[in-house]
């Protein structure tokens, strides 16, 4: 569910961005009632936050109402919700929409509590202008999933893929000299940057904040573009295909055609449910030794800039994001603490898929989460398919992606 998330970021960007020329509200409002507090959230989160609330109330003597709603339709609505007075005192939302809603003006600014264990990562996610807007919950990133009935071992580096790639037992039915021994979906740009970013290219200069620095038509970029459209010629003409690439990877996988994969931690369930004897592992180094730098993600708690009661939802906050709290979230949901004490208690817990997580999240880079990046995803989309089909060679590609992104931002941003 958080890869849809993180892919919708651009035409989510621009709906909130309509929804904040509707008006501002005023962040310093306060409730008569400073004793309670309402937490809005998904479904999959309701045992947690309700358990929580409990925690908290007895602690606190604050009392916490939960709501459970859709994700992004709290998000899209924010901005209405903040004028009419309804919006939640806290909810969450995913790293690469909480620069944007905070630049908006959609969000309180939130301190970070230093029991919330936080690095350098987690902070840069949820900082946009040197304001904070969120506090660290969930951390994510790509990973490699391989089939344990077709190797013993997760392969280490590419230099190991290719070698499977060789092996006949993946060839691909009906067409000749293709394989499947591994696949990734390299025209969606989510799943490439680490690609990219691993030999030295990058979307936004100053860590993901300076939207006037593009590094996708750099050395780097054009390197890991190059080496994605080695891939592409071993690769049946399915993965050329944007829409239903991701869906014949996974097939492919399921159906014991293919050795590995990267992959987000959202598919492991579906994997589980096929009956897939999977192990999970870091992705395997670069060519050139490095690691594959994939994006960063995950989700944080945020306070929206009409809520009620801005003590009680800070308070709220830093109970939820101590450690104590943040190892209840991993036992109840599995999803990888942002807390660094948690994330250790995650791994004790000897679950593949948590430590390779966490080990790809140390290598990994932060998602820009300021409203530029919305202008990329489709650019940088197109500049991918183009490369690998041979549309384009590879430096007009990303020259035309990065001329484009720059006159989207200029027209939507002035800047």
């Amino acid at each position: 569910m958080t890869h849809k998330l993180l892919k919708s970021a651009g035409v989510l960007g621009a709906t909130v961005l309509a929804l904040a020329a509707c008006g501002q509200s005023n962040s310093s409002s306060t409730s008569s009632d400073s004793s309670s507090i309402t937490v809005y959230v998904e479904e999959q989160y309701k045992a947690y936050t309700e358990s929580a609330a409990k925690a908290f109330e007895k602690e606190t003597g604050t009392k916490v109402t939960v709501k459970i709603g859709d994700q992004l339709t709290g998000l899209d609505n924010l901005s209405l919700d903040n004028q009419s007075g309804s919006a939640p005192d806290v909810m969450m939302a995913p790293y690469d929409r909480v620069g944007s809603l905070g630049t908006d003006g959609q969000l309180s600014e939130v301190v970070l509590n230093k029991e919330s264990k936080t690095d350098s990562t987690t902070e840069s996610l949820v900082t946009t202008g040197g304001t904070v807007y969120g506090a660290p919950a969930v951390i994510e990133s790509l990973v490699m999933y391989y089939n344990k009935d077709l190797i013993t071992e997760a392969p280490k580096t590419f230099a190991d893929l290719e070698a499977l790639a060789n092996d006949s037992k993946y060839n691909f039915e009906g067409e000749e000299g293709k394989t499947t021994a591994f696949l990734a979906d390299w025209t969606n740009f989510y799943y490439t940057y680490g690609l990219l970013a691993g030999n030295g290219g990058y979307v936004f200069g100053n860590n993901g904040k300076d939207a006037s620095d593009i590094g996708l038509a750099n050395a780097g970029s054009i390197t890991g573009i190059e080496y994605a459209k080695t891939w592409y010629a071993k690769w049946p003409k399915g993965l050329q295909d944007s829409q239903g690439a991701a869906n014949l990877i996974q097939t492919q996988f399921q159906e014991g055609k293919t050795a590995a994969i990267i992959e987000g931690p959202w598919k492991a369930q579906s994997f589980k449910e096929a009956k897939v004897n999977y192990g999970v592992a870091t992705i395997p180094t670069l060519p050139n030794g490095k690691n594959y730098a994939a994006f960063g993600g995950g989700k944080a708690w945020v306070i929206p800039a009409g809520a009620k009661n801005l003590d009680g939802a800070q308070q709220f906050v830093d109970f939820l994001t101590s450690t104590e709290q943040q190892k209840a979230f991993y036992d109840a949901t599995n999803e990888v603490p942002a807390n660094t004490e948690a994330r250790e208690y995650a791994v004790s817990k000897n679950d593949e898929l948590t430590t390779a997580v966490v080990e790809q999240f140390a290598s990994a880079q932060p998602m820009p989460n300021i409203s530029e990046m919305s202008a990329v995803w489709e650019p940088a989309a197109t500049m991918l398919f183009d490369a690998v089909s041979g549309k384009k060679d590879v430096k007009t590609a990303a020259d035309d992606a990065v001329k484009l992104i720059k006159e989207t931002i200029q027209q939507k941003f002035g800047n």
